[in-house]
């Protein structure tokens, strides 16, 4: 079903039990945050904070399960949209400008045609209340982490239009709230809103910018989805509702929005105005994304319904709310990748660790030599999937969700002098690994199974390397014990993890290597996976986050004689080369708002205790900052 508002959502979830509403205050400074980094993280319900401060109650993690993410798109289970999304990337994606007469010209897609956006003269409910001397102090803006720049509004749908072409988006850009009427706006260079921003500033012209917050939950989808520029995200939105969304003209501003939304924030951004200097902010990746220059958003006017919902959602260290959305977009887009780009494409997943553009891992249906390489080059350059740093294609009989058994699929089909494809090319401006802004290296991992002609030189048997676990590794140890280095061996799998300490020895990355290098009991096709040693060995899934964000696979992994490959994961502050860029620290809560946190649990209503994932996290954390200091000690 289709939703008008989040009120109509917010019955919903409260009638499937996957709402929990606190009626008591809590602030929207720290607190809001850290008991939905407690519940999100437990896999816990919605929650709806309905005593904030503000008349606006506060609806978050509300994406946060399969569930909810299944209602928020209008649909029983995720994998419903697959197969009916099939017709309407095939017809669309090559429409350019004439995108709309295809669509009617096109007997097939009359029952698409009729989930394409519509506009009303009328006004929309989202305008029942019509503030013109806007105050952005009435909103319930969280500030989430206790080193971000400000309070950030985290889930606006930002609508702009190219002056040139005409062609209009829905961006999903934070927001940081400078004071009553303005905010920075975070749209970064690679993304659509940036561009329609250069448009703007060649025209010459003040650029038209309308935010709306909340409505049918399925529009926050659609500004998140990876959709081509030529693509309306409405249209996504009204496929999967199957029902077209209605929209409104904007009082001081000529874009359009839907009639439904629950707050509309509308406004400009001057292309001649000074940047402003923006953040920092506790992002996705689970660092604090560092300070840099914004456009500014002036705003005109905020209207908004009589029952509206502010919603938000927080991000951090994985797994989190997002990760939802991201499962989402596996099964909705998997159809059209197949169609448009990959036909042998079966599956593909991003796991947390990789927080969405670290890894991605594709299985394919193999039918010649060569053809991992291919599917490889092909989606590096696709779309969004640009700013993925490792990427790794397997075939045969494997379950890519399940990691155990993935990564000793890969390890025994993946010949490590062979299959490794290093490149360099865009990355996310997020990412703080590479050596230059949003520009660093790439691995494609061929993992596929082999065929006769892609065997090795030495005529090995294609998939029957030898993966006997490894021997102890006393010599090792017993070398490198003045390094204060640790090992642990992965049960079941030819891995290797070890953490050092890089402040007190810059040398102990060398070390290791030379070491690893001399040492016999470290066969061929081991893999060696080092960390930080306050990175606790034993978890997998924090290491795995660590690694793949604190690398970039030209400059940190390396072939050692012998066949083995060691991955470099530590944090390059404390590297005995200088890192060129600043180091952001990770994110946690606070030790003051933990504790007040931990003594107001009861009297909130939240049920059984959870601890603060802050309490382990922060062992992660070097310094009081949002920034890692690089003095040794």
């Amino acid at each position: 079903m289709s939703y008008s508002g989040l009120p109509g959502f917010i019955t919903d979830l409260d009638k499937h039990s996957e709402l929990l509403r606190i009626k008591s205050f809590v602030d929207p400074v720290l607190e809001i945050t850290e008991i939905t980094d407690r519940v999100s993280k437990s896999g816990g319900k919605a929650l709806l904070f309905e005593n904030n401060g503000t008349k606006f109650p506060l609806l978050i993690n509300a994406f946060g399960s399969q569930k909810r993410m299944s209602m928020a798109i209008s649909r029983k289970d995720l994998d419903d949209p697959g197969s009916d999304i099939v017709s309407l990337f095939d017809h669309l994606i090559p429409g350019g400008h004439n995108i709309f007469n295809k669509l009617s010209s096109l007997p097939e897609l009359i029952r698409i045609s009729g989930f394409l956006p519509s506009r009303t003269r009328r006004k929309g409910i989202c305008q029942q209340i019509v503030i013109k001397d806007p105050d952005l102090s009435i909103l319930p803006v969280l500030k989430c982490w206790p080193h971000d720049g400000g309070r950030f509004i985290t889930l606006p749908m930002v609508h702009t239009v190219n002056p040139v072409t005409g062609r209009k988006n829905v961006g999903m850009y934070r927001m940081q709230v400078l004071d009553s009427k303005t905010t920075a706006m975070h749209w970064q260079r690679h993304k659509t809103g940036a561009n329609h921003f250069e448009e703007w500033k060649k025209n010459g012209s003040r650029m038209p910018v309308t935010v709306t917050l909340g409505g049918d939950p399925v529009y926050t989808y659609a500004a998140t989805a990876p959709l081509p520029e030529n693509i309306d995200e409405y249209i996504l939105a009204g496929f999967l509702r199957k029902k077209k969304v209605k929209l409104v003209k904007c009082i001081t501003n000529d874009l359009y929005v839907p009639c439904d939304a629950d707050i509309v924030i509308e406004g400009f951004v001057d292309p001649s105005e000074e940047m402003i200097w923006e953040g920092p902010f506790g992002d996705h990746t689970g660092f604090y994304s560092l300070a840099d220059w914004y456009p500014k958003f002036h705003v005109t006017c905020i209207t908004h319904s009589r029952n509206a919902v502010y919603p938000a959602t927080i991000v951090g260290i994985p797994p989190m709310e997002d990760a939802w959305l991201a499962k989402a977009t596996e099964k909705i887009f998997l159809a059209p990748l197949k169609l448009v780009l990959q036909p042998e494409i079966l599956d593909f997943h991003m796991p947390d660790a990789g927080t969405a553009h670290n890894l991605v891992v594709v299985k394919i249906q193999k039918s010649y030599p060569g053809q991992g390489r291919k599917v490889i080059n092909s989606l590096f350059g696709a779309g969004q999937m640009m700013f993925t740093k490792y990427l790794t294609v397997v075939s045969g009989e494997v379950d890519i969700r399940n990691y155990g058994e993935l990564i000793l699929h890969i390890l025994k089909n993946t010949d490590f002098q062979s299959d490794l494809l290093f490149s360099s090319g865009p990355l996310d401006v997020l990412d703080h690994s590479s050596d230059n802004f949003s520009f660093g290296g790439k691995l494609g991992i061929d993992g596929t199974v082999k065929m006769r002609e892609e065997s090795s030189v030495k005529n090995q048997e294609p998939g029957n390397k030898d993966l006997s676990p490894a021997e102890a590794m006393d010599f090792t140890i017993k070398v490198l014990s003045d390094d204060g280095i640790m090992f642990k061996k992965v049960r079941g799998l030819p891995v290797i993890m070890a953490g050092v300490d890089q402040k007190r020895n810059p040398d102990s990355i060398a070390n290791l290597k030379r070491c690893l290098a001399e040492n016999a009991t470290v066969r061929k096709q081991e893999l060696i996976l080092v960390v930080d040693h306050n990175v606790p060995l034993d978890n997998i899934a924090m290491a795995a986050w660590q690694i793949l964000g604190n690398t970039d696979p030209v400059r940190d992994i390396s072939l050692l004689p012998g066949g083995k490959l060691l991955i470099d994961g530590t944090l390059k502050a404390f590297s005995k080369s200088p890192f060129p860029r600043k180091w952001p620290n990770v994110v946690c809560s606070s030790a003051e708002t933990i504790k007040k946190i931990d003594s107001e649990w009861d009297s909130l209503g939240l049920g059984p205790f959870i601890a603060s994932p802050s309490l382990k996290n922060s062992r992660l954390s070097y310094s009081d900052s949002d920034e890692v200091s690089t003095n040794r000690i």
